[in-house]
């Protein structure tokens, strides 16, 4: 049997402290320290703690070259069979091939390591984040500055100074893209009794994540033409729909063809919709009462075709995810419509959900469109008065 190291690993030393009474009665600072070290594969969900013999062992095993164990010394031998099983080490012939099979599937992608590993080992699932946040009092200003201080100024503060002197600029009138503008808001108040007509459905779709026009290179690769810039012009970035309240629409899971125009139906999930649509978002309720969820969802293939290994094609994907999200505030807006976007999401929830594997597909943000509540009933930012004639949550029932 002979092996070799996966091919994308990442090593993090990490501390951990934890009270210690004993410390603390013998004039310590009553923390005691560990110091663990954690194997992080871009082709595992978890990361694997290894000691120091193991460390050794994939400090020497080559991801390309095959190697015999049976030549290497006793201890680091016996640490084989261990990282073999955590899928650290790969067999030539295994008997079980699902780790050999998901890092060739990520050696074929061309992934750059340090992304890799960021993206894989940053997704969550089943994470209550909106919970957490208001059991920790972390959901108000209030509570973060009590928490944290107060926030860094408001504006960046250059080297020249504070009472430096400063070249005004003329202010424009403000013309109707200067309005829309205005009033483009996150919204955090959806109206669940009112479906969303199938019109504005559709326009929303085609302006958001259709293709305005494609070209055929000759070659058998096609391009396409958007309403958002995209990195390369590749347009890796799609849409996967949760949709539960539009007319003419059956509610459930659906995959947007860009070229088409057309929904594509997907398995129902094991979930309901509602139940879904909570658990993708991280709790966050305001944002799951919205008819029309949008997953954007890269395609890393499609994208590292071209930029293969390179350090800035991960952060080109994270730029079309804003890309397609403000594109879709702003047809919102002028549709009259209320929008939102949020990193905040269960990537590993959201996956099983749609049938994606992460090597392949896995959302970066999750959008929402609907028609907004009659009411506030959850705090919105609209200073200006813009979108809610008074910016408050109302205390007042009707």
């Amino acid at each position: 049997m002979r092996i070799r190291r996966c091919a994308v690993l990442m090593l993090e030393p990490r501390e951990e402290a934890r009270f210690a009474l004993d410390d603390l009665l013998a004039g310590g600072n009553g923390l005691r320290r560990t110091l663990r070290c954690l194997a992080l594969a871009g082709h595992l969900d978890a990361p694997v703690e290894v000691d120091a013999a193991e460390r050794e062992l994939l400090g020497l095993a080559s991801p390309t070259e095959w190697l015999d164990p049976d030549g290497l010394p006793e201890v680091l031998a016996a640490a084989v069979p261990r990282l073999v099983a955590e899928g650290l080490l790969l067999e030539e012939a295994p008997s079980d091939p699902a780790a050999s099979d998901a890092d060739a599937r990520l050696r074929e992608l061309c992934w750059w390591t340090p992304s890799a590993v960021a993206h894989r080992h940053g997704r969550w699932q089943g994470v209550d984040g909106a919970g957490e946040s208001e059991r920790a009092g972390l959901l108000t200003i209030e509570g973060l500055e009590s928490r944290f201080g107060p926030p860094p100024p408001h504006v960046a503060q250059t080297g020249t100074g504070p009472g430096a002197p400063r070249q005004p600029l003329p202010r424009t009138p403000d013309a109707d893209f200067d309005r829309l503008l205005a009033r483009r808001a996150t919204c955090r108040n959806f109206d669940t009794a009112r479906p969303l007509d199938q019109a504005r459905f559709a326009t929303m779709l085609q302006r958001v994540f259709g293709a305005r026009a494609h070209v055929d290179a000759g070659t058998g690769a096609t391009f396409l033409k958007k309403g958002s810039p995209s990195g390369g012009g590749l347009h890796s970035t799609g849409a996967y729909l949760l949709v539960r309240n539009v007319e003419d629409v059956a509610p459930g899971l659906y995959h947007y063809h860009p070229v088409e125009h057309a929904l594509e139906p997907l398995p129902a999930p094991e979930a309901p919709l509602d139940e879904l649509a909570l658990l993708a978002l991280s709790g966050q309720h305001w944002f799951a009462d919205a008819p029309v969820l949008a997953a954007l969802v890269p395609r890393f293939a499609r994208s590292y075709w071209k930029y293969r290994h390179h350090p800035k094609a991960y952060r080109a994907l994270v730029l079309d995810a804003g890309h397609l999200s403000q594109t879709l505030y702003l047809s919102a807006t002028e549709l009259g419509l209320g929008a939102f976007v949020t990193s905040a999401i269960n990537e590993v929830d959201i996956e099983r959900a749609f049938g994606l594997d992460p090597l392949e597909e896995s959302p970066l943000a999750v959008c929402g469109f609907g028609w907004r509540a009659r009411r506030m009933e959850t705090a919105e930012f609209d200073p200006a008065g813009e979108v809610w004639e008074v910016a408050r949550v109302p205390t007042d029932p009707e």
